[in-house]
């Protein structure tokens, strides 16, 4: 066992807060992030449980959530792409829920054709959902959203713009951010949308497409792009960081929680700073006795800074096991935080990092070590 190891097991009362301190740390950056995360992948959600591989709309369309109606007809532009197999129109957009027993709820409609290889279909529709969802006024939502709308469940009916809808199943996992999200047919949609339309579609809001190989998106998009400046296409993964960031942004919750994060950095980089200094003034006396054995005073500072080392080890373990526990009791609550590989990695590395930094602070101590102190 390294000798820093061994000082630190048997000093282990003293170094204790300073392992706490970094794991307070890493678990409030990873929470925090993981909480940013998890809330704003709802918004991209219809982008995300779809299988398109490239989404056109409106020009300068900023969100999923925000696209506004375009010709129909512009389905062809896609479907003349040598790289695409499939294209298809999409209907999405705002309209109000009329509870059955009074108030009104802003809801999302989403509309989409509903056969097995739909591309705009999200993948928790059962085909049972499917089949139903075919008969107009039959709409599909998420059973976390049923308070908001005022419902019991499955079976219930409402009003969407004037118009009888009635429930016929329901999702788990597909909570919105502001309104809940309706799933319906393509006609339902448009119907429930007050879009006028003859033939597969007048206006729509959105086109998606398939390609053969998923890799040849990026492709298309940038012709697509050179070719036509009245629409905005993107690939499936674009489109989704567009739609989170804009409601980052716009929100300023990222400032909020980043801000949280860098002050639990903080708080866990003094208290870390100030464990190991106090713990490397205690064991003055016992550098000294290292000293006067010979042995180089670098050589001691090495051993502190890889005292520092391991309490960052162990506080980065216990930090990640508790931020595993804090997500499931977050999931257990209908909150939805988003634990990335590389979200605890860097949060590690940043945590480590810090209690590395707060063993080169303690070595100032080290300054005062010499033999003749053991004379005193």
């Amino acid at each position: 066992m390294p000798y820093s190891l061994a000082t630190l097991w048997h000093d282990r009362q003293r170094f204790l807060p300073g392992v706490l301190a970094v794991a307070f740390s890493s678990l409030l950056i990873a929470l925090q992030c993981g909480l940013l995360l998890g809330i704003f992948s709802i918004t991209s959600i219809p982008i995300d449980h779809t299988r398109a591989d490239i989404w056109m709309g409106a020009p300068g369309v900023l969100s999923v959530d925000l696209g506004q109606t375009v010709r129909g007809s512009f389905v062809g532009r896609l479907d003349v792409q040598p790289e695409v197999v499939r294209s298809e129109p999409y209907m999405q957009g705002f309209s109000y829920w009329t509870k059955p027993r009074g108030g009104r709820e802003l809801c999302m409609v989403i509309g989409s054709l509903l056969s097995k290889d739909a591309l705009g279909a999200v993948d928790l529709l059962t085909p049972e959902m499917r089949s139903e969802l075919g008969m107009k006024g039959n709409i599909v939502v998420d059973e976390s959203d049923l308070d908001r709308l005022g419902i019991p469940g499955e079976g219930a009916t409402a009003e969407i713009s004037n118009q009888r809808v009635r429930v016929i199943g329901l999702t788990r996992g597909l909570k919105s951010l502001a309104g809940p999200y309706v799933f319906c047919s393509l006609e339902t949609a448009q119907s429930l949308l007050g879009a006028r339309l003859t033939g597969v579609a007048d206006q729509i809001t959105y086109v998606l497409a398939k390609c053969e190989d998923p890799e040849e998106a990026p492709r298309v998009v940038a012709r697509m792009r050179e070719q036509y400046d009245d629409v905005s296409t993107f690939t499936s993964s674009e489109f989704s960081f567009r739609s989170r960031m804009h409601w980052l942004l716009k929100t300023k919750a990222g400032i909020a929680l980043g801000y949280a994060a860098l002050l639990g950095l903080l708080v866990g980089a003094v208290v870390t700073n100030q464990t190991l200094y106090a713990a490397t003034v205690a064991s003055l006396r016992e550098y000294a006795v290292l000293r006067a054995l010979g042995i180089p005073r670098w050589r001691i500072a090495g051993m502190v800074l890889a005292q520092s080392f391991w309490v960052g080890i162990f506080g980065v373990t216990l930090g990640w096991i508790a931020s595993h526990a804090a997500r499931y009791a977050a999931t257990e609550l209908g909150a939805s935080v988003s634990l990335p590989a590389e979200l605890q990695a860097g949060a590690a590395a940043i945590t480590l990092l810090t209690a590395l930094l707060s063993g080169l602070f303690a070595l100032r101590s080290l300054r005062l070590v010499e033999p003749a102190m053991l004379l005193r």
